[in-house]
Formats: structure tokens, sequence, C-alpha cells
């Protein structure tokens, strides 16, 4: 039985990445499946739904207010008929204070600025004015310079960059949220008016939003990039944390078509896992978008290479979440929604940066939700492996494809050695520590004993009262004694 057939592939259809409105348009699991077109109406629908709730809650309030004041004064029939029109007249003035007041509160902002907000952008903010960084007054000077080609429609541009840049500084306490609905709205408008106004080619109104987008995200990057207002960071932690926590998962867990065994397909998946973390350093959601872009086609080139053949939709998902498991860039959430707030909407919508951007999107929902039955675990290994009790072991030979990488294999046979080392250190150590605590009672029970036996049995020396001769002595009283030796002459 191969691999391949044991394991069910991470599988996703191209209608699942489409917006579910079915528009034809990349949807977005930050927008609930919607495109951002899309999403924009339904969240517009939404506020305007609500905003007409809390309006009629608040006008029932009143009435209810008036009825019981009515009430009230129906039973005190006793006041005098001017005092109550006097009363009356107050009340009347009261109450349309209040309307007043709740129709302001909650009517919808408009997008427009005010005309009094307009005479005051004129004039510089402080935190607009302070010296710019050096990659802020490049960029200033290469959209000055590109927008000279655009003639009267580039001096209009310019000048609503400079009132839109104006108008979120005055906005800044504004909820993030706002923040990147007036910021989809100004891209929108500013696309609408060089397409339809200053009859700009579509192709050209592509390339002048991307230097628009260039030029004010390189100012707002500080500002809306993480605020401390959302929870990004917090989701950026939970996300590292689980990243990590599953370190364990083996490219056949994932059915990854890359053989990392060849040195080229290697390389890529180095390439991609560079793209993907350098992500974090760019300060313009396109440049973010094109990071993940040029991941995505490392990686399509190292399933080229390995399979010998085009690489699918189906192969194409899997390796993906295998390089970001591999990859676990950094502050990964944060990035994702910066894109998705203020990135030109067109590049989510359609195309291969929409295409790759969403993949991401399902890459990182996938690893969210990864369960044993996402990798066809049972839920005791899932469990040990999550654990770090332990780690996947290898497969047995007759379960291998012929095409597995030798590296791979190499790896879990190194890992039965290490556990078989590991159990034989332990059953080593727990020996010694046994003979080390034997030998030390033997020593005690045989001291023990000796001591008992000398208790027992005392050892006394008698002194002898006669002393004893000398064997060289002249005075030898022992006749007993072997005459001496005499020596003997032979003859030759």
């Amino acid at each position: 039985m191969s691999l391949k057939s044991e394991r069910r592939a991470i599988h996703v259809d191209q209608s699942e990445l489409l917006c579910k409105k079915g528009c034809g348009y990349y949807g977005n699991p930050a927008w609930q499946g919607f495109c951002s077109k899309c999403w924009r109406e339904e969240y517009q629908k939404a506020r305007q739904k609500q905003i007409q709730e809390d309006w009629e809650l608040a006008e029932r309030l009143q009435r209810e207010e008036e009825e019981a004041y009515a009430s009230s004064q129906g039973a005190q029939g006793g006041q005098t008929s001017l005092g109550f029109t006097k009363f009356e007249e107050k009340k009347s003035n009261e109450k349309a204070r209040k309307v007043t007041t709740v129709k302001k509160f909650f009517t919808a902002s408009s997008k427009s600025v005010p005309k009094k907000d307009m005479k005051e952008a004129k004039a510089p903010s402080p935190s607009l004015t302070r010296q710019y960084s050096i990659e802020t007054d490049r960029v200033s000077k290469d959209f000055i310079e590109f927008l000279k080609t655009y003639h009267k429609a580039g001096h209009d541009v310019y000048k609503q960059c400079k009132v839109f840049l104006e108008t979120i500084h005055h906005k800044k306490e504004s909820n993030i949220d706002e923040l990147s609905e007036f910021t989809q709205d100004f891209y929108q408008n500013t696309a609408d008016k060089l397409q339809m106004y200053w009859k700009v080619p579509p192709n050209k109104v592509e390339e002048a939003m991307d230097q628009i987008e260039k030029f004010i995200m390189t100012r707002l990057y500080k500002h809306v990039f993480c605020p401390e207002t959302t929870d990004d960071e917090k989701k950026d932690l939970t996300v590292q944390k689980r990243i990590r926590a599953l370190h364990w998962v083996t490219p056949q867990m994932l059915c990854v078509p890359v053989n990392e065994d060849i040195p080229e397909v290697s390389d890529m998946v180095v390439k991609a896992i560079t793209d993907i973390i350098e992500m974090d350093s760019k300060r313009i959601p396109r440049d973010k978008l094109a990071c993940i872009t040029g991941c995505s086609k490392q990686i399509f080139n190292a399933i080229r290479i390995t399979k010998n053949e085009p690489a699918s939709a189906d192969d194409f998902l899997p390796t993906l979440i295998y390089i970001v498991l591999k990859a676990n860039p950094p502050r990964l959430q944060s990035n994702i929604q910066y894109i998705t707030r203020f990135c030109n909407p067109s590049r989510l919508m359609t195309g291969e940066d929409g295409y790759y951007f969403t993949n991401l999107c399902c890459a990182i929902a996938f690893i969210e939700k990864l369960d044993a039955q996402s990798l066809n675990l049972s839920e005791e290994e899932f469990s040990r492996y999550m654990s770090g009790q332990a780690s996947p072991k290898k497969q047995d030979t007759d379960i291998w494809d012929a095409d597995t990488c030798p590296g791979v294999k190499q790896m879990h046979r190194n890992l039965d050695l290490l556990s078989q080392l590991s159990e034989r250190q332990e059953r080593i150590v727990t020996g010694a520590k046994k003979l080390e605590k034997d030998l030390i009672d033997w020593t005690e029970e045989v001291t023990r004993e000796v001591q008992d036996i000398v208790e027992k049995y005392p050892l006394h020396i008698k002194a002898n009262s006669q002393a004893l001769a000398s064997i060289d002595s002249e005075n030898v009283e022992d006749d007993r004694l072997p005459p001496p030796l005499q020596p003997q002459v032979y003859a030759g």
C-alpha cells in the first residue's frame, strides 16, 4: 500500500476561493468569504441597518417618555392653564434639543470632509511637517516625477493625496476599520476620476494607483500597521505559538509533492521561506503581496521539477502550508490584516496576487484548525506529538513510495536510532544507579557481619613465658638438631 493512498490530500476547490456572492472575484476569510467590493456593500448595509434600528429605538423611547409624561400630567388637573402652557413650551424645546442630539449621534458620518476641515487641512500639521525619513523623501520625489507624465491629472492626484493624508491625520483617533474604509473609498474614487473624468487608459490607471498606494502608505505605515487599538499582536502570538507547536508535521502528513533531496528543489524551498519571511520587512501592501507571489512561484517551480509536470492547485496549497510551518513568518496575522485593510482592492480581487493571497489566508485558517483528522492521525498520536512526548517514527519499508525523498527516509532512521539510544542510555543509567546502591549495601552488610563476629569471638593473644633460643647460638642444648653439612670432594 502506498503512502498517498493512505493519506487524504488537502483539497480546496477553485470555487471556494471565489467570492461567495458569485461576482467572480476572489474572496477573503477576513471579509467572511466576500471580495473587497461585496464586503464593503454588505458592511454598508449592515451599518445602515444598525443605524436605522438604533434610530427606531431612540424614537420609541422618546414616545414612551412622552406618554408617561402625558399620563402623569393628566392626573394633575388642578394646575392653571397658563402655568401648563409655559411648562408645555419648555418641554417642547427640551424635546427638540434631545431629538437633535439623538439624530446627530445615530446619523452615519459623511464621506466628504467638511469645508471647515478642508480649510484647516491646507495648513500642514506638525506631525506631517517633521523631517521625513530618507525612504519617505525618495518616495515623494519618485511620486512627483511620475505624476509629471500625467500633466493636469497628475497635479489633481497629488493635491487629492495631500488632502487625504491631512484628513487621515485628523481621523487618527478613529477606529482602524473606519480608516480602512476611508482609504478604500479614496482608492475607488481616485481610480474612477482618473478613468472617467481625465480619460486615462485602464493600464495607466492601474499604474497610477500603485504609485498612489506607495506614496500614502509609506507615510501611514507606522500609524496603521498593527495598531494598539486592535488585537493583531495577540493574534500574531497565537499563530506563532501554534506553528511552533506543529514543528513535528512532516511533508508526508500533508501530502507535499516536493522532493527536497534534489538540490535545485531544496534551493527553491529555501527561497520560498525567505520570501515569506521578508514580507514583514516591507512597508507597502503591494510589496508585501509581491513577497507572497514570489514565495508561491518558487513553490510551483519546486513542484514542477519534482513531478516533471505542471503543478496543480491541489499540490500548491499543501506545499504552501508546509512552507508556512517551516518559516513561521513574524507578525503573520498583522501583515495579512494590513494588506486586507489598505491594499488597492483591485489587486486582491483579481490576478495572481489575489489568487496567491487568498491561498495564504486559506493556509493560515487550515493551520489554526489543524487536528488529528486533518493529518490522518489518531487523537492519541496527535496529542503525544503536540505535547512533545513523542515524535513521528519512521514508516515501514513496504509503505514507502519509490519516489520518497531519501533524506526523509534517513531522517526517520536517525530518529529511530536516537530513540533506541535514548532508551539504552536510560537503561544503563538505571542499572548503574542500582549497582551503586547494591555496592553500598554490600559494604555496609560485610562491615556489620565482621563487627558481629569480632564481638562474638574476641581475639586473645597469650604471652610466651620461655624465651626462644637463637638458632646460631653456640650454647645449643637441643641434641636433636641434624649435624652440619660437610663439603665433599669428588675426584675427576
